[in-house]
């Protein structure tokens, strides 16, 4: 192909570009609009929660930079019941929402994609765009991030700062989370619980408050007919398949 004839095609591919654009602008607000044309101006209904924004597209994009942090915060920022809630919290410290909220998947999709690796994302680029001295330190870690290896980068996150008054563990384990747990899933695919005959439970399991209380003794130990048991030794009546599977009365829904 010589010069001419690329700089006719590339000058048709401009024109052809130009006409969509032109008919999508000028495009009527009715129904009778071909799909193409309304999937260039609107890729897909927004969320049920937002659907009052649909066909509102300056409320959540900017030209040419997209969806800013700002646009969200204009409507968010004030609602603190939300951001005080202890999962929500941590958000007054992301300054990015676009990563983990997607939208234009449909009225009953749940707006939320948790991304951990996201997050790793989101924090070199608050190093970079603070100029600290520690950035030039995260070079390693950023090419990490950005390899075939990216899925594995919650394991550089302190899961501790949003998940530490969860933990299921009481501090038994410390605070290296990622030793045992990915952020696909909160089970261990490897673990295997000890033998149903180890008496050793206390070892990680606690009894929960109601253990401590009359009610263990006037309802808990009455249901499994077991007058005498003592809130430290669990075998005596739980199974080790569930808490709730209790010896010689089955599935027990106490709530």
């Amino acid at each position: 192909m010589n010069m001419k004839t690329f700089s006719i095609g590339a000058g048709l591919l401009v024109v052809v570009v130009a006409v969509i654009v032109a008919a999508v602008v000028a495009m009527p607000e009715s129904g009778n609009v071909p799909i193409v044309s309304r999937y260039l101006v609107n890729p897909g209904p927004l969320s049920k929660p937002h659907a009052f924004l649909e066909g509102r597209c300056s409320a959540c994009h900017t030209p040419v930079k997209g969806v800013e942090a700002s646009n969200c915060i204009v409507c968010h920022a004030n609602d603190e019941a939300l951001l005080q809630r202890e999962p929500t919290a941590f958000h007054g410290n992301i300054g990015s929402c676009k990563e983990c909220h997607t939208e234009h998947g449909g009225r009953i999709q749940h707006p939320i994609a948790m991304d951990h690796a996201a997050l790793s994302r989101i924090g070199l680029r608050q190093l970079a765009d603070s100029g600290d001295e520690v950035f030039d330190q995260s070079e390693g870690l950023a090419r990490y991030l950005n390899s075939s290896r990216a899925s594995s980068s919650q394991s550089r996150l302190n899961c501790a700062v949003c998940h530490g008054k969860e933990d299921p563990h009481s501090a038994q384990f410390g605070s290296s989370c990622t030793a045992c747990h990915d952020t696909e899933r909160w089970s261990i695919v490897a673990f295997r619980h000890p033998s149903p005959r180890s008496r050793d439970c206390a070892q990680c399991h606690h009894g929960p408050p109601c253990h401590r209380t009359t009610h263990f003794r006037e309802v808990c130990a009455q249901v499994a007919d077991k007058p005498d048991a003592k809130v430290h030794e669990c075998y005596s009546c739980h199974q080790s398949t569930s808490w709730n599977d209790i010896k010689g009365v089955g599935w027990y829904k106490s709530h």
